[in-house]
């Protein structure tokens, strides 16, 4: 089956079409502002290269940083009403309370704290209250708020009151977006509850941007489903993503790591992905990245869902080089690289032209870098290996030597050899490896709750039925799903023969 992988980074927006037996054409062109217009560009010249025809395309699978630049940057948020459902405990740190200053003004709306909720044994923790509830949406409903993030206490194990809770608001909001923490978090409260409240404060831009691809997509004359990737290297459909925008947020980099996988044929290998904003260091595993499993900060906020386990440094193609104070980014030109870097005309000097003047790479005017003085360039050379040195010595959780495949546009900065690294291997199609593993992505289904009252087996079965279940929703095709991780921790200290249990299955996009 032919599919189309776009990947929309900082600098450059990607685009691949893949058949089983590898890559038939790519193409690279720079990121515009509105992000759409690159991927629209990004088509068109795709197509142009096949000969103006695409032929019949099974999936278009697309990767962005775009949720994830909204929060770091603080734009595009809307404001977020947060209803917790966790008294009498929970008061002394209610939402909200770990952000940033200037990202909670932002985005915090009303706050409404109510009883209800459950301990962790599934025991109810107070009667829920239904009153207060329909008291908090009835005030929602004169503002102009219309994103909700609700909360339960341990909702992962029984999720009643969230559903209950957003069946009144839905009552009552007419429009309403309601995100429930217990379809994107785990068990932890804070960091469960600032999923939901990211989430919520980005389904509108969600909305936005997933329409103006599917719009992309059927002006470029194909007909195919839209996916868009999501942090574990899996993809979800187009209106599953405008509900979880959250599950997006780390899909650049999984992207490059899965087409590394790909195109090397490799399943285990540290990777490094060199782009034009920033490098990203990780460690494939059975051919998809280490999952982080501490808290992870988005924005300078907690969260803990599935996030890969990454190192991001400030260093890219498009990275602003100081020679005054000897420094390398972390400010990047980005998408401007083409107009503002030395060796295209501009007044700013780059990594990549230093890269040129060192010879690493070819690109531009090279006689516009001229000028730079060989002590610049030896340190220029050297503190890029040790930046990359230092951050795959930091990934790498085992003395044996791996092999490290070198991906991302500017994968030129890495150097042949590297400390605990048997080989550094240099990939074809590394520039579009992206767009390559978004092409190649399969649909996801997670569970992680627990289970009391029935038997492991029957723990199990219920978890992975529960994994498909959400598979399918997300797009799977049903008689390709496989079980990829299961893991259960059974809870000695409480009763009826209580465990957790953690179901992973993938299966293929099921295609028109």
């Amino acid at each position: 089956m032919k599919r189309i992988g776009i990947d929309v980074g900082g600098t450059n927006t990607d685009a691949v079409l893949v058949e089983e037996n590898g890559v038939v054409a790519s193409v690279k062109t720079p990121t515009t502002r509105d992000v759409i217009g690159g991927v629209r560009e990004a088509l068109r010249l795709l197509v142009e290269r096949l000969g103006g025809n695409a032929g019949a395309v099974g999936a278009v699978m697309i990767g962005t940083t775009h949720f994830t630049n909204a929060v770091v940057q603080r734009r595009d948020l809307a404001q977020v009403a947060a209803i917790r459902i966790a008294l009498p405990s929970g008061r002394s740190l209610p939402p909200f309370v770990d952000w940033p200053p200037e990202l909670k003004e932002l985005v915090a709306g009303r706050i409404y704290m109510v009883r209800g909720g459950h301990e962790y044994d599934g025991r109810p923790l107070d009667v829920f209250d239904v009153s207060a509830v329909t008291a908090a949406a009835r005030e929602i409903r004169d503002t102009d708020i219309r994103t909700v993030a609700v909360t339960a206490a341990f909702s992962p194990l029984v999720s009643d009151c969230e559903a209950q809770a957003a069946e009144i608001l839905r009552t009552e909001i007419p429009g309403v977006h309601v995100t429930l923490s217990h379809d994107l978090g785990r068990i932890g409260l804070l960091e469960r509850e600032n999923a939901a409240l990211l989430n919520a404060a980005l389904i509108p831009l969600a909305d936005n941007t997933t329409r103006a691809f599917s719009d992309a997509v059927e002006g470029s004359g194909i007909e195919a489903p839209l996916f868009l990737t999501q942090n574990d290297g899996t993809v979800m459909r187009a209106d599953r993503a405008r509900a979880y925008p959250v599950y997006s947020f780390s899909s650049g980099p999984t992207n490059s790591m899965r087409g590394a996988a790909f195109l090397s044929e490799l399943d285990d290998a540290m990777v490094v992905d060199v782009g034009g904003t920033t490098t990203d260091i990780g460690h494939l595993k059975a051919g998809f990245p280490r999952e982080a499993n501490r808290t992870v900060e988005v924005g300078g906020v907690r969260t803990l869902f599935r996030m890969p386990d990454l190192l991001s440094l400030g260093l890219g193609g498009g990275s602003l080089v100081d020679e005054s104070r000897r420094m390398i980014g972390p400010r990047s030109v980005g998408h401007e690289l083409e107009t503002k870097a030395t060796v295209f005309g501009g007044s700013g000097l780059t990594v990549s032209d230093l890269a040129v003047a060192a010879g690493l790479v070819s690109m531009g005017d090279s006689s516009r870098v001229e000028h730079v003085d060989p002590v610049t360039l030896s340190w220029f050379v050297e503190r890029s290996r040790a930046m990359i040195e230092e951050g795959v010595d930091r990934m790498k959780a085992t003395g044996d030597p791996l092999p490290l495949l070198a991906v991302g546009g500017g994968a030129f900065l890495v150097p042949d050899q590297l400390p605990g690294i048997s080989e550094v291997i240099h990939v074809k199609h590394a520039p579009v490896a992206n767009a390559v593993g978004a092409a190649i992505a399969q649909v996801s289904g997670e569970v992680d709750q627990v289970f009391s009252g029935i038997s492991r087996a029957e723990a199990l079965a219920e978890a992975e039925a529960l994994a498909r279940s959400r598979a399918v929703e997300g797009g799977a095709d049903l008689e390709t799903i496989t079980a990829v991780e299961i893991e259960d921790l059974p809870l000695a200290y409480l009763p009826g023969e209580a465990r957790r249990v953690r179901v992973r299955v993938v299966g293929d996009a099921l295609a028109l």
